[in-house]
C-alpha cells in the first residue's frame, strides 16, 4: 500500500491512533512516535490525527463527572503531537456514537457499492444508552472543552479541526446533533476565537445538509479556520442520502476545488469515503482500496487544472 500511495503522488497522511488493550494509552509519546515513524519510514509525513481517541473524548462530549481527567489526557495528546510536529487533529462532537449509516451495500455506478442513510429506518429505534441529550447540553460541554484545550493547542502549535455531524440531522435515537449546518460550524470557530480552533470541512456531510457546498467553502474558508477537508460527495439530503464516486454526486467538484483556491486554503485534504469496486469484498465499506486510488487520481487532476487556471 505504501508503494501505491507514493506512486500516486501522496506526500502526507491521515491516521487514527491504534487503541485497545494491547496498545499503550493513545496520548503516550512513544506510541505516537512509533506511529509517526511507520509513515516516515515509507517516505510519507503523518500530518493529521483523525479522530480524537473515543476513550478520551466521549466522556467529555457527554459531560460525565470524570471529564476533567479526560481533558487532561486530551491536552497531553496535543502536547505530544506538538513535540512530534503533527499539526492537525480532527475531532467531532457526535456524542454517544459517531457517523451513522443504515445501508452499506447500495449499488452505485457500474455496480460499485456505497453506503447510505435513511432516517425512517431508525424511526422505531430505542433511545441510546445515554437517553436524551439536548442541544444546549452539547454546546455547554463543547464550550467547557474548548476553553480548556485551546490554550494548550496554541502552545503546542496543533490545530483543532472539528468535523460536522454525519448525518446532519437531530436528534438520532434521542441524542441531539448540533453541527448540522455551516452556520453551526462557524459558531464553533467563534465560541473560543483562536487561530488554532477551526473545522474539518467534510464536503459529503455539508452536501447532505442540503446547502450550497461552494458557498459553505467561502463562508468557512474566509475565516482562515478550515484546517482539513474531506473531499467526497452524496446524492440526497439530511434524512436520506447515498454516497457516490467523487465525480458522480450532486456537487460541482471543480467549483469546490476552485473555491478552496479562492479562499487561500492551505491545509490537508483527503478523499475520505469511496465506493467498493469490482473484485473487492466490501469488508470495510467506504474504505476499500480501488475507489480510493480512483479518487486520488481525480483529485490530483482537479488540483492541477485549478493551478493551471491561476497561472
Amino acid at each position: 500500500m505504501w508503494d501505491l500511495c507514493l506512486q500516486l503522488g501522496v506526500t502526507h497522511a491521515v491516521s487514527s491512533i491504534p487503541e485497545g488493550p494491547e496498545y499503550p494509552s493513545p496520548w503516550d509519546f512513544d506510541h505516537l512516535f512509533r506511529l509517526q515513524q511507520r509513515f516516515a519510514d515509507a517516505g510519507i509525513t503523518l500530518s493529521v490525527i483523525e479522530s480524537a481517541p473515543a476513550e478520551i473524548q466521549e466522556p467529555i462530549k457527554l459531560g460525565l463527572p470524570d471529564r476533567d481527567r479526560h481533558i487532561e489526557q486530551f491536552c497531553q495528546l496535543l502536547s505530544n503531537m506538538g513535540r512530534l510536529g503533527i499539526p492537525v487533529i480532527c475531532h467531532n462532537w457526535m456524542a454517544g456514537f459517531t457517523w451513522q449509516r443504515t445501508s452499506f451495500a447500495i449499488e452505485a455506478r457500474g455496480g460499485a457499492l456505497v453506503t447510505g442513510y435513511d432516517h425512517q429506518r431508525l424511526a422505531t429505534a430505542p433511545l441510546s444508552p445515554w437517553g436524551e441529550i439536548s442541544e444546549s447540553q452539547l454546546w455547554e460541554n463543547m464550550h467547557y472543552f474548548l476553553e480548556r484545550v485551546v490554550p494548550v493547542a496554541e502552545e503546542s502549535g496543533v490545530r483543532l479541526a472539528v468535523h460536522p455531524d454525519d448525518p446532519p440531522i437531530s436528534p438520532i435515537r434521542g441524542v441531539s446533533r448540533i453541527l448540522t449546518s455551516p452556520e453551526a460550524l462557524k459558531r464553533v470557530i467563534d465560541l473560543v476565537p483562536s487561530p488554532n480552533n477551526g473545522v474539518t470541512l467534510c464536503q459529503g456531510t455539508v452536501s447532505s445538509m442540503g446547502v450550497d457546498v461552494v458557498k459553505a467553502i467561502h463562508l468557512l474558508g474566509s475565516t482562515g479556520r478550515v484546517f482539513f477537508v474531506h473531499f467526497r460527495d452524496v446524492r440526497g439530503g439530511p434524512e436520506s442520502f447515498v454516497e457516490t464516486f467523487q465525480d458522480d454526486g450532486q456537487t460541482d467538484m471543480a467549483a469546490a476545488m476552485r473555491a478552496y483556491a479562492d479562499v487561500g486554503f492551505d491545509g490537508y485534504l483527503r478523499v475520505d469515503h469511496v465506493p467498493t469496486m469490482a473484485g473487492e469484498d466490501n469488508q470495510a465499506p467506504g474504505y476499500e482500496t480501488l475507489g480510493r486510488l480512483y479518487a486520488l487520481g481525480y483529485v490530483r487532476g482537479l488540483v492541477h487544472a485549478i493551478e493551471g487556471d491561476q497561472r
